[in-house]
């Protein structure tokens, strides 16, 4: 997995990505990544890359030709990449990521989808936005982390990076946890227990000590499903229409 962030603040990625389980796999080479700098192709001698825009309005916008010059660079990090890690000559499969509140919301399946490309180039917005000719000529996904707006593009871009990490291959020592942490079979993750047995009176259930595996289990799945009802209707509903029970 390849990542490029096209950013006004490449600092920001990258001390993001050199910690934790992110760090690792950048260290390992599960993952790669690099930053363009969008400040870099200005346009003036201000260094700036945004403009008033057209028919007024609040806020300021970034302009096409910087994004354009950016994405130019990052295509030639990727062709660079490419030649290093791949001897067999197959065509990658890039996907170019405007995160933008207007975009389709961000899940975890989206994640595991993205996960199946070979680059994945996201482009941060910021002030008002950019220049829609540029995102129209470049971009093949418009995507959210939510229904709020944030000051920048960078940390929805650090959030969709670590969710699709999980999915690549190695990143995780238990190659499981992806699939059994929340959502990823649709439901809440069910409550869990370390040691002591007993802490300020309150016991970890019989259940769970008990050593009988599919009890466990369908402990686990039990827990699950009434931890998603409770918390997040919407996903049981669907949960449950994906079983044809509702």
């Amino acid at each position: 997995m390849y990542f490029q962030v096209i950013t006004l603040f490449p600092d920001m990625i990258r001390n993001a990505m050199q910690t934790s389980i992110m760090g690792r796999a950048v260290g390992t080479g599960l993952v790669d990544l690099d930053t363009v700098n969008l400040k870099e192709f200005s346009q003036n001698r201000y260094g700036s890359v945004d403009d008033y825009p057209y028919g007024g309005g609040a806020g300021m916008l970034i302009q096409c030709e910087p994004v354009w010059q950016a994405y130019q660079r990052a295509m030639e990090n990727i062709a660079a990449h490419a030649g290093e890690k791949s001897d067999n000559g197959t065509q990658e499969k890039t996907r170019v990521i405007f995160t933008s509140p207007g975009g389709k919301v961000f899940n975890n399946d989206l994640a595991k989808e993205l996960s199946t490309a070979d680059n994945l180039v996201f482009l941060c917005g910021h002030y008002e936005g950019i220049d829609e000719r540029i995102l129209r000529e470049i971009v093949t996904d418009e995507i959210s982390i939510g229904d709020y707006v944030l000051t920048g593009g960078e940390l929805p871009a650090l959030v969709m990076m670590d969710a699709v990490s999980r999915f690549v291959p190695g990143v995780l020592h238990n190659d499981v946890s992806a699939e059994t942490e929340s959502f990823g079979n649709g439901l809440l993750e069910y409550p869990q227990y370390t040691r002591p047995s007993e802490w300020k009176g309150k016991k970890v259930p019989d259940i769970i000590l008990s050593g009988d595996h599919k009890k466990v289990d369908l402990w686990r799945m039990q827990q699950s499903i009434h931890r998603t009802a409770e918390r997040r209707p919407d996903l049981y509903a669907e949960w449950l229409r994906n079983r044809g029970i509702y």
